[in-house]
């Protein structure tokens, strides 16, 4: 039996390398008693290279029915989390076809030994969506590959009463009997682990023209979400236009471990609802992924430190406008401090899987970030964020991209200046 790819080594078991995902196109139907979910997805695909197999992720859930338009279907089977898809004969290279799944069942989380559970969750009351990296499969059929950026219209009926947040823009809510229809759409470029739904009874309340914390009806937003308009501003000011319409924070009712990005929106439990440090900097921390993560996005997940130490760069930063615990210089020389007293054997630019997570990866990124801010002043440092951000926005991008963009935009030798913090598994100095 020939075996099922992958697309990236981090990953094992996910994604298809053979074709790419233009758009998705999402009916649902969730039912809470019972947890189930039922629903079509129409996928428009094309063809990277010559192929007579499509495989998708889908991982709980049970096909019941599919078709390809484009192409003669001869017959499909689901394998090992995957829906395999086995043409008549081979497409060429560009081939652009439809596939139309139906399918449902009872979602839960996907279990990885190295990064956990992901994936749609049950809380006491709702639902969330938390991806982040292995968890698409559970809501719907996808090539589950962080560099296969499509565009969305997310649809999911739920009962009448709950809210449904999901990616994008609300274009549509109708109520039909005894569900209520929410229709979101997102027109950017969006990888799957980044789509989302969170369903619970919620409301909402506006921290200025873009930005939205949608909660429990009680929940106390004094001093962490009511700051979420002013972040965004600042972060305007430092890393260019916010890259989408809208920004909602999403706050279950539930306690949650950590926090989650998602595009457009990020999802908090009640318990980061204070005024400590501790949680605001995660408010801030989850936003500046919608630069650093959402709007740019890494190719491999070995490059995740272009995600978590961009954002963990951005609470050290929001911490000094906002006048917080320490400057940025201070959390930087904090952290290096505790980063020396650590275990010396992570190398940044490829980590390995079990530890691409690794609280480390986000200091020493961001410490890195420090180190070149340092090596070519304020001015120049955040002119080439923004201008990393202008130039790949909806983009999929590498380290090596970034120390050549770094390299060009900022005239320094920034690929040797960050070798050692990128490459080598001990400590570089602090950055004077």
């Amino acid at each position: 039996m020939p075996h099922l790819p992958t697309a990236d080594p981090y990953l094992p078991g996910h994604g298809d390398p053979s074709y790419s995902v233009r758009h998705y196109d999402l009916d649902l139907v969730y039912a809470l008693e019972g947890n189930r979910l039922s629903g079509t997805a129409t996928l428009d695909v094309v063809t990277l290279e010559e192929t007579a197999r499509l495989v998708l992720d889908l991982a709980h859930l049970r096909a019941t029915k599919v078709r390809v338009d484009g192409a003669r279907l001869r017959k499909w089977s689901a394998r090992s989390e995957r829906l395999v898809l086995q043409l008549d004969r081979p497409v060429p290279s560009g081939a652009e076809l439809r596939l139309t799944i139906a399918y449902g069942g009872v979602p839960k989380p996907v279990i990885d030994r190295h990064h956990g559970d992901a994936g749609w969750e049950e809380l006491a009351d709702g639902v969330i969506v938390a991806a982040q990296p292995h968890g698409a499969p559970t809501w719907f059929p996808c090539n589950d590959r962080p560099d296969d950026k499509a565009t969305y219209r997310i649809s999911l009926g739920a009962p009448a009463g709950y809210v449904v947040v999901s990616n994008g823009e609300l274009v549509e809510h109708r109520r039909r009997a005894s569900v209520e229809e929410w229709t979101y759409v997102m027109d950017r470029p969006m990888a799957s682990y980044l789509a989302t739904v969170q369903i619970g009874h919620y409301a909402s309340t506006t921290h200025g023209p873009t930005v939205t914390t949608i909660a429990p009806s009680d929940a106390d937003l004094a001093g962490s979400f009511d700051q979420q308009g002013a972040m965004l501003e600042y972060f305007e000011r430092v890393f260019g236009t916010y890259p989408f319409e809208k920004y909602a924070a999403v706050i279950t009712d539930d306690d949650l471990e950590i926090p989650l990005e998602s595009q457009s929106l990020s999802t908090f439990g009640r318990n980061f609802c204070t005024a400590e440090w501790s949680h605001v900097r995660l408010v801030a921390h989850e936003m500046a992924h919608q630069w650093f993560g959402n709007a740019v996005t890494l190719r491999r997940w070995q490059d995740i430190w272009l995600h978590e130490g961009f954002a963990c760069y951005s609470e050290w930063l929001w911490s000094e406008e906002s006048g917080g615990p320490r400057s940025c210089d201070g959390w930087a020389r904090h952290h290096h401090e505790r980063l020396a007293e650590a275990g010396q054997d992570l190398v940044l630019a490829d980590p390995g899987p079990e530890l691409m997570f690794d609280d480390r990866v986000y200091k020493r990124g961001a410490l890195a970030l420090h180190a070149l801010r340092v090596a070519v002043g304020d001015d120049a440092f955040f002119d080439l964020l923004s201008g990393w951000v202008e130039a790949y926005d909806g983009s999929n991008v590498t380290t090596d991209d970034f120390l050549a963009f770094a390299g060009e935009r900022t005239g320094t030798d920034v690929a040797s200046l960050l070798a050692p913090w990128l490459y080598d598994e001990a400590l570089p100095p602090f950055p004077e």
